[in-house]
């Protein structure tokens, strides 16, 4: 397969489906070929904004959009004869769309996930949920991942990300199909580093937002981010990822990026959480899905079937799930046994 002229389809319209349709669309144009960008929308007024505007006013307000991506409300329209489907629907409900289009995704399609979150009801990976409902091979499946907050790329702002996938020529096609001027994308084979980085740094950051919330300063925001990256490490190595993944983009960088920027729906969601709000008022108000909220439950009880010690996810958990008074989290945030700071 080559990048002269493909056919892309994205299931989910929000704002990073939004912005990697024009990530691709962009990319396309700077070298001179060809692409179909189909996006799929769940709403009609959100299709109608896209072909009519050239405009996600909703998510990405006022920023226009390629010609070569059209919207529609029919998912498998969008599947039928793509070459690449990439897949930006929050974690929870990937499993059903994925099966609901099986019969309709080509055989020898590339599936790209965007999703950064773990199931809830198996503690899979997307890459394991992808295997399962497609028999996708492990060739065919890529994650992207990185410090990747969509409308500063939809402006068109400096930024690099993480293609995964086993198979690096794969990974090579994909980063090729992204690469452009202000789109710089770095091949990995570790997927499930990679993966690890994107759904844990979510939590995090609902820790820093908590943090910011409670009204505690820079020392203990740079506390749980720093002891989150250890956790996120200690995590990704229990499911056999190279630890070095856990120090690039799709990490640290994801990690700062996610925890600093008030863009961050998880960090937005943490600062709910800080300022006494149930989980039930904190979804309420959140636009899109805070991934980490949705995910935390998954995560550790992933770390405890490893045997993985993860006080900060736990806390958040406990937030979450509103078994605790939100006074006690500072204990809890960083509450561990004293030792060496090297030790993982």
């Amino acid at each position: 397969m080559t990048t002269d002229h493909v056919t892309v389809a994205i299931l989910g319209a929000g704002s990073w489906g939004t912005t990697f349709a024009k990530v691709l669309a962009d990319a396309a144009q700077e070298r001179g070929e060809s692409i179909d960008i189909r996006l799929w929308a769940r709403r009609q007024e959100v299709t109608d904004d896209i072909n009519t505007n050239h405009t996600n006013t909703e998510y990405l307000d006022d920023i226009v959009l390629p010609d070569s991506i059209t919207a529609t409300s029919d998912a498998v329209k969008a599947v039928t004869g793509a070459e690449v489907v990439v897949v930006a629907v929050p974690a929870q409900q990937a499993r059903n769309t994925l099966a609901d289009l099986a019969e309709h995704i080509d055989s020898e399609a590339i599936l790209v996930s965007l999703i950064k979150g773990l199931e809830r009801s198996t503690q899979a990976t997307m890459a394991e949920v992808f295997a399962q409902e497609l028999n996708l091979p492990a060739e065919q499946f890529v994650v992207v991942s990185g410090p990747n907050l969509a409308k500063e790329i939809a402006r068109e702002e400096p930024t690099a990300t993480v293609v995964a996938c086993e198979y690096e020529p794969t990974a090579e096609f994909i980063a090729a199909m992204t690469a452009s001027s202000y789109f710089r994308p770095y091949r990995n084979t570790d997927v499930a580093g990679v993966e690890i980085g994107g759904v844990v740094k979510n939590i995090i950051a609902l820790a820093v937002g908590l943090a910011d919330g409670q009204g505690y300063g820079d020392n203990s925001k740079a506390s749980i981010i720093t002891r989150g990256l250890t956790e996120t490490t200690r995590l990704a190595m229990a499911i056999g990822a190279n630890p070095d993944t856990l120090a690039g983009l799709a990490g640290l960088g994801d990690l700062v990026a996610t925890c600093a920027s008030p863009l961050s729906r998880n960090r937005t969601a943490g600062k709910l959480y800080g300022q006494g709000h149930t989980t039930e008022e904190v979804v309420g108000q959140m636009r899109q899905t805070a991934e980490g909220v949705k995910s935390v439950s998954a995560v550790v009880t992933l770390a405890h079937s490893h045997g993985v010690e993860m006080p900060i996810a736990e806390a958040v958990n406990a937030v979450v799930a509103g078994t605790i008074q939100i006074r006690d989290i500072a204990q809890l945030l960083l509450g561990r046994d004293l030792k060496p700071e090297a030790r993982l």
